[in-house]
């Protein structure tokens, strides 16, 4: 059996796109599982994982506890607003007290860019970056790309568009790091000055008219603007923001096509797009959840198999 190319999975742009080929060939696999009556497996039963998250998060941590769980692996959950690092413990110290307890992978959220990275040099385990600031967020980026293809077919020569707070997303750089990895073209729209002054140097080129951008695309993955990761303000107002970035079913019917519509999650309804948008059947986002946990079934079960080895 093929394996990954990487022991730990910190960011896409360590993947090679056999790694992403091989991801989404196991999540396929999952997926079959998740849809039967009984939907675990017993393939990690000796595995015990640490759910570590120095940042809120609802659906991520849910969908890796639930991908864990369906695996048989043994979770732990640990939550930084409730433990030591309050009172002054170090990211090492805390890690290395829980490696202690034998864990053999370490799913991690935290607020600043390179965690896992710093952490996969100092620990001895497996680790999956579940987010580190507005860097990457490997997991949701391969689940939209899987989303992407399973819609559409295949993600190659397709036309991706990605809307909205670009600057503060690390769904939105990994995002483009998978799309460009599998050969799709990518755009970006948004307020300028929520658009990274480089991003072009990854090979993607800047839209600021979102009704050109939808035109052009065949697929538009909405962000939502990320005000907690703001310290001004970047638009005069999110009503500003809704008249010139959002996405109504209106706009969507007046297209000359019909575009896939993707979102992370949370959504903020009514100001990156409608109920009615969010709701129609041309929104792949809870199908997007689903595949959330076959995609991350499939990275914990192909890291944990390198483990064993």
């Amino acid at each position: 059996m093929s394996e990954l190319s990487v022991d730990h999975l910190l960011g896409i742009k360590y993947l090679n796109k056999e790694d992403i080929n091989l991801i989404f060939e196991t999540a396929d696999h999952f997926k079959e599982v998740i849809n039967r009556p009984i939907k675990k497996v017993p393939s990690l039963r000796d595995i015990t994982i640490a759910n570590l998250f120095f940042e809120n998060s609802t659906r991520t941590r849910l969908s890796f506890e639930l991908a864990e769980k369906r695996l048989s692996a043994d979770v732990i959950n640990f939550s930084a607003a409730s433990s030591s690092v309050k009172k002054g413990e170090t990211l090492i110290d805390t890690v290395n007290n829980i490696l202690s307890m034998k864990v053999d992978m370490v799913v991690m959220r935290h607020p600043n860019p390179g965690a896992g990275v710093f952490l996969s040099k100092h620990v001895d385990a497996s680790i999956v970056n579940a987010g580190d600031g507005a860097h990457e967020h490997p997991t949701q980026a391969l689940l939209d790309s899987y989303s992407i293809r399973e819609r559409l077919g295949e993600v190659e020569g397709k036309k991706i568009v990605i809307v909205g707070d670009i600057l503060h997303s690390r769904v939105a750089l990994s995002n483009i790091f998978a799309l460009k990895l599998q050969g799709a073209e990518v755009k970006v729209c948004g307020p300028k000055t929520l658009i990274p002054k480089y991003i072009e140097k990854l090979g993607v080129q800047v839209e600021t008219d979102l009704r050109k951008a939808l035109e052009w695309c065949d697929v538009a993955n909405m962000l939502r603007v990320q005000n907690e990761r703001m310290e001004i303000s970047y638009f005069p107002s999110t009503r500003e923001y809704t008249q010139q970035f959002g996405v109504d079913k209106k706009m969507l019917d007046s297209l000359n096509k019909e575009i896939v519509i993707m979102h992370p999650g949370p959504i903020n309804r009514g100001v990156e797009i409608t109920s009615d948008v969010a709701d129609s059947s041309q929104a792949i986002i809870l199908d997007q959840v689903q595949n959330g946990v076959a995609v991350r079934m499939a990275v914990i079960y192909l890291l944990a198999s390198k483990i064993k080895q």
